[in-house]
């Protein structure tokens, strides 16, 4: 495996996925955290705002609500930079460094498509940065996968191969200080 490439084992630092958890859950459970739903067009929420301190320090958005989040930009048409929808599994906005970070969560049970989605990241990763371009935002793309079934020798060669190209993954958890987010105090 890849040095970086595996998180660490305390959860109190990182964010543990489970098929069942949500990043909005994660981040509102941490201290002098709050995440407030900002989806005005959808009731079945897929935004959230996020504060730190009373301070918004960024959104929250899921699959069709990142599109909702661009079309609150004056003059912008994603129609006019993709031809076609990529809709992330959730990604985050962070105000502080402009970066926003697009999360694909992997899980696998037995041998399956998702092996040769993985190998997706880096026309993935170039989609999103086009999309962001014209809101001079960067993009970070990572992958977070399903220990128990990842973490095989079989999958070396498709590891390296996402950290070359820029992104990158994460076994269970992504550490908390790689979203960007100011870390909590307790």
């Amino acid at each position: 495996m890849i040095k970086g490439g595996i998180g660490g084992a305390n959860t109190s630092t990182g964010l543990k996925f489970e098929k069942r958890t949500n990043l909005h859950d994660f981040i509102k459970s941490l201290d002098g955290y709050m995440v407030t739903p900002n989806d005005k067009k959808d009731v079945t929420t897929s935004r959230w705002l996020i504060h730190y301190k009373n301070e918004e320090v960024g959104e929250i958005f899921k699959q069709h609500g990142l599109y909702r989040y661009l079309d609150e930009f004056e003059g912008y048409n994603w129609k006019k930079i993709l031809s076609k929808k990529i809709l992330p599994d959730d990604g985050i906005f962070v105000i502080a460094n402009n970066t926003v970070y697009i999360i694909e969560k992997k899980y696998q049970a037995r041998a399956g498509s998702v092996d040769e989605k993985l190998q997706t990241c880096d026309f993935k990763k170039k989609q999103y940065k086009k999309l962001f371009a014209p809101l001079n935002k960067d993009v970070e793309y990572y992958y977070l996968l399903e220990k128990e079934w990842f973490e095989r020798d079989e999958y070396k060669d498709v590891f390296d191969y996402i950290i070359s190209s820029g992104c990158h993954y994460y076994f269970d958890y992504i550490p908390f200080n790689k979203l960007g987010l100011p870390i909590p105090e307790k």
